[in-house]
């Protein structure tokens, strides 16, 4: 465990109960979308360079329009 979380932890175990509770719920929450975003973007690889290498083709065949105007 790191530093920050032993200190984290501390402070924690001066909260009253049911306010561990709660940042236990959501640390536990937290942890689990972490994991969620992570199997998913994972998942995701296959589709998202299907999209990068379609939006490179409009590019270069000037179907694309630049987001901002140069000056």
């Amino acid at each position: 465990m790191t530093r920050a979380l032993e200190a984290a932890v501390a402070s924690a175990t001066q909260l009253p109960a049911e306010e561990q509770d709660v940042l236990a719920a959501l640390l536990v929450a937290e942890m689990q979308s972490e994991q969620q975003w992570g199997e998913l973007f994972t998942a995701s690889q296959g589709l998202l360079a299907e999209l990068a290498q379609e939006a490179l083709l409009e590019h270069e065949s000037g179907q694309t329009e630049p987001l901002i105007t140069p000056e």
